[in-house]
């Protein structure tokens, strides 16, 4: 069996215990703040723990594929995050096909490499953090700039390359894939700690890295806004017309991924249960093809889609929720991925409905937090609907419950940015001695 340490199981140091060290940190990230990613609470929580934190990072545009219109009218007002500097590179926004996004990826891959280290002339790092969900490209900045500073790059895999680009069908040509595998490989080889969000990345990242030595096991963790419970808080006013019905809510990004056509599918099932509305809370590339399918089978009064809406509002949704739904399409990549939103969905206390296969759904089941259904399996997760519809209102907080005290056991923040810390000084302490050795 692998050796996949686990978070706070080992380091040369413990940061939190009251070792002094400051460190400084740059962030780098295609995404970022206005932008609504993880990446956003882990700088919040180092900056809070004194260490200086830089970010480099690009223009927000996800998920709509345009530049924020706040950003383009008060680009300083984004400058600053936390009192971090935050440089930002120009791209090529995302828009909504396929070409657009892959020269979005290359355009960050490039200016960041390029003009990166201009804005970050001077400054010393003990270490650059990459936050990489698609693109694996946003990782070359890093590697060149890690060069020219003489910094180790820990990289955060959220999405495995090439895998994730056959997935979604950008990639088709097996040679062209091939090629994508040799970049990974050049990446992987080159950072000094891999961090995987899901222990079934380990076996896919050890092929293209070359061994083990550097993986460690770093999975997310629910934001600060669901620290408490959702119960008792008061219900958003857009849901204020279903108050009396069965709510099943799907919350986050609508993308090809999510497999949103199975979820009308399920809806069509389920059309004549009068006291049952999807509620779908989110935006994305799928979301107008989604609107009309709904629209083509009538059923706009049984899904309703609620638009986007800041993370500091979705306690309140979630409150308003008698169940959380994620789902992922049946592909390989898909079933080793922990999807963010379920951390989030545990710690709420609601109870959850999943359709996919793998890990996320063995943590459902695992927490005992909820009911799972094949990926793409409409027809199971219409019946775990009924099921879960006529369960008590009691058995229903049990998940909840459930659920909530698995999140606080397996996905701590605080234990696991700790580990973090514990990481970089390690490779701190490594770079010196090999400075002094030279």
């Amino acid at each position: 069996m692998h050796d996949i340490r686990h978070p706070a199981a080992e380091g040369s140091a413990d940061v939190s215990a009251g070792d002094p060290r400051k460190l400084k940190i740059l962030i780098l990230s295609q995404y970022f703040w206005p932008e609504g990613f993880r990446v956003n609470d882990l700088s919040s929580e180092l900056i809070a723990r004194g260490h200086e934190v830089t970010v480099l990072t690009g223009l927000p545009n996800y998920p709509d594929g345009k530049i924020f219109a706040d950003f383009r009218e008060n680009p300083g007002k984004y400058s600053s995050f936390e009192g971090a500097p935050v440089h930002r590179v120009p791209v090529i926004p995302r828009g909504n096909s396929s070409l657009k996004l892959m020269l979005n990826y290359l355009s960050f891959a490039l200016s960041g490499t390029i003009f990166g280290p201009g804005k970050l002339r001077g400054q010393r790092f003990d270490a650059i953090f990459v936050f990489q969900t698609s693109p694996i490209t946003s990782a070359l900045p890093a590697l060149w700039i890690g060069w020219r500073k003489r910094a180790p790059v820990l990289m955060w895999v959220l999405d495995l390359w090439p895998d994730t680009l056959s997935a979604i069908g950008v990639v088709k040509s097996p040679a062209l894939l091939g090629l994508v595998g040799k970049l990974v490989s050049f990446i992987y080889k080159r950072c000094a700690r891999i961090l995987v969000q899901s222990r079934a990345f380990y076996n896919n990242v050890e092929r293209y890295a070359g061994g083990t030595d550097t993986i460690r096991y770093f999975p997310g963790w629910p934001e600060p806004v669901f620290q408490n419970a959702v119960d008792g808080l008061d219900p958003p006013p857009e849901l204020s017309p279903y108050a009396d019905d069965f709510k099943v809510m799907f919350a986050g990004n609508l993308g090809q991924a999510q497999d949103i056509p199975a979820i009308i599918e399920a809806a069509d099932v389920l059309r004549d249960e009068p006291a049952l509305r999807w509620i779908i809370v989110g935006e994305g590339r799928a979301g107008d093809d989604a609107r009309a399918e709904v629209a083509r089978r009538g059923l706009e009064g049984k899904v309703i889609f609620a638009g986007r809406h800041p993370l500091e509002r979705m306690p309140s949704f979630f409150s308003a929720a008698d169940a959380l739904l994620v789902t992922l399409r049946d592909e390989p990549i898909w079933s080793m991925t922990i999807p963010g939103k379920v951390q989030s969905y545990l710690a709420s206390g609601r109870p959850l409905l999943g359709m996919f296969n793998g890990e996320g759904g063995r943590v459902i089941r695992e927490a005992e937090a909820g009911m799972t259904a094949p990926a793409g399996d409409y027809r199971t997760l219409a019946d775990n609907v009924r099921t879960m519809m006529r369960m008590s209102r009691e058995e229903r907080a049990e998940l909840g419950r459930n659920g909530r005290a698995y999140a606080q056991a397996h996905f701590n923040r605080a234990a696991l940015i700790a580990s973090l810390e514990e990481w970089i000084v390690e490779l701190g302490d490594k770079t010196t001695a090999e400075r002094q050795h030279a």
